[in-house]
């Protein structure tokens, strides 16, 4: 699966593939080494983490290029893309594809700020105005941390 032929019906990362990919998504490249650490709390084995990368690039998530003696990994997935296809499946699976009731759910949820209730106020807006949405609020820590 490339970044072009990603869609809905690609298979979907397990949790565990989820934070390799975020760990990814943050640093661009990284080796098994270095993603161990980033993701240290999660106490795999270097055994454990090395399977799961093997697996992703099997499934098209993720390549390696051999530099040296190890393996550099970068991620496949392009991070909006396979959120809004794992938000599809989910919305398909749990919500039977009514995207009403996601939203109702999500503006009844006690633990959705008020700058969270703000910003999706503000996406649906731009929406229906036909207008690019505007950056998310963590989009917009990413690029202030990237430009650092």
């Amino acid at each position: 699966m490339t970044r072009a032929n990603q869609n809905a019906h690609s298979p979907q990362p397990s949790d565990a593939e989820w934070k390799i990919l975020h760990a990814l998504w943050r640093r661009g490249k990284a080796t098994s080494r270095e993603l161990l650490d980033e993701l240290a709390e999660e106490k795999w084995a270097y055994t454990t983490l090395k399977t799961m990368l093997t697996r992703m690039e099997e499934k098209g998530f993720v390549r390696s290029k051999n530099v040296g003696n190890a393996a550099r990994y970068e991620p496949l997935l392009v991070r909006g893309t396979a959120q809004r296809s794992a938000l599809r499946a989910l919305l398909e699976r749990v919500f039977e594809g009514a995207s009403g009731a996601l939203l109702a759910h999500l503006a009844e949820d006690e633990k959705l700020s008020a700058k969270d209730r703000a910003e999706i106020e503000e996406r649906l807006r731009a929406a229906q105005e036909g207008a690019a949405p505007p950056p998310t609020a963590r989009a917009k820590a990413r690029e202030r941390k990237r430009v650092r």
